[in-house]
């Protein structure tokens, strides 16, 4: 099988590579990233200083990335996430500095009460073809990741 190949992007002045599963990223990650889907829609969450956007953020010191993303869903979705898995890591590059994001596809299993929101204004279901409107940085990797995101769901029929 093929080894399917992402653009490269940027986000501010960090660039960025994605690169899918199998692959694992080198160093321990310092961020995850979270596709939660329902019934083929993303659930998105509004970031105050963003915009809408999927569950994302810091993995702390005593967490795995696979508790970061559930945690991130709880705070900025209240969502509860299963079914999570990994789908491969963003190599962040930024002043000669190399940073590693893992990057998963999960089921909502339930909404309850956003527990962050300070950091979260609200959330949204939306399909793949009102993305580009909506998501806060729409590029060409962005897109990439989110239909590979997207494959990976219908064909293990997860969400």
């Amino acid at each position: 099988m093929a080894v399917k190949k992402f653009p490269c992007g940027t986000y501010g002045r960090q660039s960025l590579q994605f690169f899918a599963a199998p692959y694992k990223a080198p160093l321990r990650a310092f961020a995850a990233l979270v596709f939660p889907w329902q019934e083929e829609k993303i659930l998105l969450c509004n970031i105050g200083d963003r915009g809408w956007c999927i569950p994302s953020g810091r993995v702390e010191p005593f967490e795995s990335s696979v508790e970061a993303v559930k945690r991130e869903a709880q705070e900025e979705a209240g969502a509860e996430i299963e079914c999570v898995q990994y789908i491969g890591c963003y190599k962040i590059f930024e002043k000669g500095e190399v940073r590693w994001a893992d990057v998963y596809v999960a089921k909502v299993a339930r909404l309850g009460e956003i527990s962050m929101p300070e950091e979260s204004l609200g959330r949204q279901f939306v399909t793949m073809e009102e993305l580009p409107n909506i998501y806060y940085e729409w590029t060409e990797l962005t897109k990439c990741v989110f239909e590979h995101a997207f494959e990976i769901m219908v064909r293990a029929k997860k969400y």
